[in-house]
Order: C-alpha cells, then sequence, then structure tokens
C-alpha cells in the first residue's frame, strides 16, 4: 500500500481508519443496537461504499490514458466541435425550441499571412497587380468577362480537353469560385456559347514611377508608345538604300501626329542600326533634342520576329535631294567657312558676302558632339577620312575611301532642317558603333567647332550620364531585353563615358568654349 500523498487522500484514509472497526465491533459485540448506533453505522457504510466507487472511477480513467497516448487530446478537440469546419469559416449558431441560440465555446486564433515587399526594380518600384474581380473597359463592338483568372487553363480549354476541377461548356470558373459572366458592349450580338477572354497587353514602354523622366517630354511617351504599341494598318516600301520600310499606323486622332497622310507612321530599319534608339535617349538627356523618337519593336511580319528600331516619320521635314539626303547642299570646304563666320550667333543677321545658310551656328556645334561620341561618320565625313574603316563600313562599301585627297569637295550628307524652322537642325540616320577603339576615334567630326553647349557639357561632367541612361533605356522593354539586359546596356555606357571623358579633354587642351545654346 503506498501513502497518500494528496489532502483529500489522507482525509478519507483517516474517516475509513475510524469507521471500518467501530461499525466491526458494533456488529460483533452484543450490545444493544440502539438507534444512535444503527444511525452511526449505516453512515459509515454509505461512505465506505462512496469511497469504493470513487477509487475504481479514477484506476479506470488513468487505465484508459495510459493506452490511448499522445494523441487523444487532437483527436478528442476534433471530436468535441465537429460542426466547426476546417477551411476557416463558421456555421451559424443552431437555434433551440425555445429561441435561444447556442452560441459555440471556442476561441478563434486568426493568422495573418505575411506580406512581401514590391520588387525594386532598378531604381522604380512596379506597382503590385490586384488579382481582384475587375470589369475591363469595353469599347464599341467589344465584349468583356468578369470572374477569377483561368490564364492557365485557356489551352485546355481550346483543346476541348478535360481538366480536374473545372467545369467544360462555357463555364470556366473553378468549382466552388464565383463563375464569370459576359458583359457586352454596345453592338454586340449574343448567343455566343464560346466566350474568349479579353488579352490585355502590357505596353512596351515601361513606367512605373509617377512621372517619366524630366528630360523625356510628354509628347515624347506618346510617340514612343504609339510606335511601340500602335496597330500597323499597312506596310509600305520605301525606295532608299537601307532598305527601310514605312509602318502605317492607327492614330488616335486623324492629323493627331506628324505622318505619312492621314494616320501615323514609323520608319522601319534594320535590326542593324538598333544604336538609333540609344542615340534618340542620349541626344534627350543632353538637352539637344534634335532627333526623331525612336524605340524597339518586335512583330510576327517584321525580320521574323526579331527587334528592329522604329523612328518617327515626320513629313513637315524639309524635302532631301537623292544624292545627299540634305536639305542644302553644303561641302567640306563650305562647311568650314560657315563655322568662321558664326551665322546668326547673337542675333545677328549675315552679310550675303559670307555665304550663310539658314542655319545657326550653334546647331554645328551640337551636331558634332552628339556625332563625336556616337561615332556617326555619315553626316560630316561619308568617306571615312577621319579614321580607319573597316570592310563593313558603307564608305568602302561604296568605293568612297580613296576619295580623300580633296576633302573640301567632299559633300556633307544628312543634313535636314524642317520647313518651318528653318534656323534647327533635325539628326536623321544616327546609326551610331560602339565598337571603334579609342586610338581610331573620328577627331575630323570636331574640326573647326569652337563653342560647346553648356547643357550636354554639363550632364558629361556631372557623373550621372550613366544614371539617366540606365533609367531612360529601361523604359523601352524591347530594347533593353535585346542588348542583354543590364549587363549589354553597361557595356555601351562604358564606351560612351570612356568617349566622354576623351571629349572634355579636347575641349580643355583647345581652349573650347562652354556656352548656353539655348536659343
Amino acid at each position: 500500500m503506498t501513502c497518500p500523498d494528496k489532502p483529500g487522500q489522507l482525509i478519507n484514509w483517516f474517516i475509513c481508519s475510524l469507521c471500518v472497526p467501530r461499525v466491526c465491533k458494533l456488529w460483533s459485540s452484543r450490545r444493544p443496537r440502539t438507534r444512535r448506533n444503527l444511525l452511526l453505522g449505516t453512515a459509515c457504510a454509505i461512505y465506505l461504499g462512496f469511497l469504493v466507487s470513487q477509487v475504481g472511477r479514477a484506476s479506470l480513467q488513468h487505465r484508459r490514458a495510459a493506452e490511448k497516448g499522445p494523441r487523444q487530446s487532437r483527436d478528442t478537440a476534433e471530436a468535441s466541435f465537429p460542426e466547426i469546419p476546417l477551411d476557416g469559416t463558421l456555421a451559424p449558431p443552431e437555434s433551440q425550441g425555445n429561441g435561444t441560440t447556442l452560441q459555440p465555446n471556442v476561441v478563434y486564433i486568426t493568422l495573418r499571412s505575411k506580406r512581401s515587399k514590391p520588387a525594386n526594380i532598378r531604381g522604380t518600384v512596379k506597382p503590385k497587380r490586384r488579382k481582384k474581380y475587375a470589369v475591363a473597359s469595353l469599347d464599341p463592338g467589344q465584349e468583356a468577362l468578369v470572374g477569377p483568372s483561368i490564364q492557365q487553363r485557356e489551352a485546355a480549354r481550346a483543346a476541348d480537353a478535360e481538366v480536374p476541377g473545372y467545369v467544360q461548356g462555357g463555364n470556366l470558373a473553378k468549382v466552388g469560385e464565383r463563375p464569370w459572366r459576359l458583359i457586352r458592349g454596345p453592338g454586340v450580338r449574343g448567343g455566343r456559347s464560346d466566350f474568349q477572354l479579353p488579352k490585355t497587353r502590357e505596353s512596351n514602354i515601361r513606367i512605373y514611377s509617377e512621372s517619366a523622366p524630366s528630360w523625356l517630354s510628354k509628347e515624347d511617351i506618346r510617340r514612343m508608345r504609339l510606335l511601340a504599341d500602335g496597330a500597323v494598318a499597312s506596310v509600305q516600301p520605301v525606295f532608299s538604300k537601307s532598305r527601310a520600310r514605312l509602318l502605317v499606323l492607327e492614330g488616335t486622332a486623324a492629323g493627331a501626329e506628324p505622318g505619312c497622310g492621314p494616320l501615323p507612321c514609323g520608319l522601319l530599319k534594320q535590326p542593324l542600326d538598333m544604336s538609333e534608339v540609344f542615340a534618340f535617349h542620349l541626344d534627350r538627356i543632353l538637352g539637344l533634342n534634335r532627333t526623331l523618337p525612336s524605340v524597339s519593336r518586335k512583330s510576327e511580319f517584321i525580320q521574323d520576329g526579331r527587334p528592329c528600331p522604329v523612328i518617327l516619320w515626320d513629313s513637315s521635314l524639309s524635302p532631301t535631294s537623292n544624292e545627299t539626303h540634305s536639305s542644302i547642299k553644303l561641302t567640306w570646304g563650305t562647311y568650314q567657312q560657315l563655322l568662321k563666320q558664326k551665322c546668326w550667333q547673337n542675333g545677328r543677321v549675315p552679310k550675303p558676302e559670307w555665304g550663310c545658310t539658314e542655319i545657326h551656328h550653334h546647331e554645328w556645334s551640337k551636331m558634332a558632339l552628339f556625332d563625336f561620341l556616337l561615332q556617326i561618320y555619315n553626316r560630316l565625313d561619308s568617306n571615312c577620312c577621319g579614321f580607319r574603316p573597316r570592310k563593313e563600313d558603307a564608305c568602302v562599301q561604296n568605293g568612297l575611301r580613296p576619295k580623300c585627297d580633296n576633302q573640301d569637295a567632299v559633300a556633307l550628307a544628312h543634313i535636314i532642317q524642317r520647313k518651318h524652322d528653318p534656323r534647327h537642325l533635325v539628326f536623321i540616320d544616327n546609326k551610331g558603333f560602339f565598337d571603334r577603339s579609342e586610338d581610331n576615334l573620328n577627331f575630323k567630326l570636331l574640326e573647326g567647332i569652337k563653342e560647346f553647349p553648356e547643357s550636354a557639357v554639363s550632364v558629361l561632367k556631372s557623373q550621372h550620364l550613366r544614371q539617366k541612361l540606365l533609367q531612360s533605356l529601361f523604359l523601352d522593354k524591347v530594347y533593353w531585353e535585346s542588348q542583354g539586359g543590364r549587363q549589354g546596356i553597361e557595356k555601351l555606357i562604358d564606351v560612351i563615358e570612356q568617349r566622354a571623358k576623351i571629349l572634355l579633354t579636347y575641349i580643355n587642351a583647345h581652349g573650347a568654349k562652354v556656352l548656353p545654346m539655348n536659343e
């Protein structure tokens, strides 16, 4: 017999030790069975029976607990509340006959899901797409479906495949979810059983911040999106050596864009001319604003889907000659004389004997700086007389390399103005070359230039050129991916930064002036 360790057990054993001998003594002795003795004996017998029943029940529960093990608590909890579902929803309380409700005696624990931070994409934050039930904007003749996303099931539905957990025959919603409903636009006839989801297309010009970079105007962004995302109405050939084609785009309104007719157009070039997109962004960052908007675009009918540059077609440009593609005829010798006369500088009207054109003197400085950074030679040095050309360069292919003996007679090319603005140039055909080594740079492009634009030189000195180019080129999704992402873009920027250092050294060595050119 073990010694009891609880106070209740001590009391029970004490009373039992007193009652048992007395009962035995009363029944075994020959004393008269008075009422007092009978009552005392009966009470002791009742208490003894109660004590025996308690001991038996405790031993039975202890045996069951030892057999079930530690899983008893979980099974008991699940069996005690069979009306509570496991999916987090709670059924309404049951109603009794007297009108009162039986409230479940449970404790609820709410688990908050961990919210991830939005991805930081190279200094810009892309907003999170909220997967909610939304109605797309409807144009006349369109219809939309509203409901849960089923992009993963489109292929199975098209092939009429049997997908577990989904219902066929027009009802494409998941079992237990909110079904799709068709919202019809004006002028749409009903009666269709097979619904087609509207394909939401993301723009290739991606702007994740509240506004575009400061060097790109709202008009630039609008035209870039038109060139990158506008539907192509037709493709027309252009009679030129570059084998370019003209894309007729579907604009929002007739005459809203400088185009090739009632609709805006874009000049589609070859994939090797992709550097024109880089040239456009560099022009805007330097504050020159002389190039036409240019983006990268790819399509099934364009060069087997390879990315190609598309430049905005501007019908306001002055007509050009077939030989030099220029609105005015200039030779290298005449061009050097114009630089010495400083035509139209400080509002001074040139004299007739100076031989000046309508182009402002500062335009030549901007063009020389721009061409040197990108090593564009087809404007000022079409015969490749200032550097060692390669076999694939146009001057070698056309046999112009030997014609460098009389350079003053060499004609300039791609000197373009606008009809309504003859004072300023428009830079076209801006194919740059990033593989030109430092010992083979064309310094002839800077010959005769004594002033440089302050806006461009300040950017080159500010050490922010790389950051601005990354931020600007990131907007063009197709161009960014075609160059290998950030790693490929960084290599191109390395070349431009090195040429910028060489240009700044050239400016200091030759004593050139840096002037504000915002006339």
